[in-house]
This record gives C-alpha cells, sequence and structure tokens, in this order.
C-alpha cells in the first residue's frame, strides 16, 4: 500500500511564489511516475505536471509550463511543485499522485492509483 502526503499549500497574493511536498512511503519511491494535479470549485481535475521515475523528464500543461517546475528527490521520498508567478486561476486543491512503473507521459489521472488528500492552494488578486 502506498501513502501520499500533499503539504506547503496556503493564501499567496498574485505573483507570489509557493513550494508543494509530497511525501511517499509504502513502496519503493522511485518505481513510481508521479504526477500533481489540480481541482477548482465547480471543475473537473485537472494535470498540471509529471516526472519520470528518475526525475529526468518532465512533462507541463500549457497553463503552467514556464512558471511551475515539478521535481524529486529519490532519497527522500518525495516530490515537489515549484510554483512562481502565482495567478487567481491557479486557486485549486492541489494533488500528488504515483503510478507504478509510470512516466512523464502519463497525463490522464485515470491512470493513477495512489492519491493523496490535496493541499489548498489560493491565490488573491
Amino acid at each position: 500500500q502506498v501513502q501520499v502526503v500533499e503539504s506547503g499549500g496556503g493564501l499567496v497574493q498574485a505573483g507570489d511564489s509557493l513550494r508543494l511536498s509530497c511525501v511517499v512511503s509504502g513502496r519503493t519511491f522511485s518505481w513510481y511516475g508521479m504526477g500533481w494535479f489540480r481541482q477548482a470549485p465547480g471543475k473537473e481535475r485537472e494535470f498540471v505536471a509529471a516526472i519520470s521515475w528518475n526525475g529526468d523528464r518532465t512533462s507541463y500543461a500549457d497553463s503552467v509550463k514556464g512558471r511551475f517546475t515539478i521535481s524529486r528527490d529519490n532519497a527522500r521520498n518525495t516530490l515537489y511543485l515549484q510554483m512562481n508567478s502565482l495567478r487567481p486561476e491557479d486557486t485549486a486543491v492541489y494533488y500528488c499522485a504515483a503510478v507504478f512503473l509510470g512516466s512523464e507521459n502519463d497525463r490522464d489521472a485515470s491512470k493513477y492509483d495512489n492519491w493523496g488528500r490535496g493541499t489548498q492552494v489560493t491565490v488573491s488578486s
């Protein structure tokens, strides 16, 4: 059983930065491709970013490309999402997810079978 726990959300102003963290336990972290998703009120969950098992390949949604950076530290079993130049439209609950033997190309939420409970990010204008 894989446990996924996010942290680092909060209330910030437009233009600020925030870093989310996600700690994974229960299985070998490097066996998993990892992704960040988000869900705003009244909207469907959407892909944000994904990363390969060793961190050398990443992919991003067009809406965050150039502003967000996904990374991982396999020695610490931790996934990160560095969010810069935040906008009010980035307001959402952010979820970390793991997929066994996954890759940076796994942008479909249905492929992920291990999810955290989410962390709220609110960006005020």
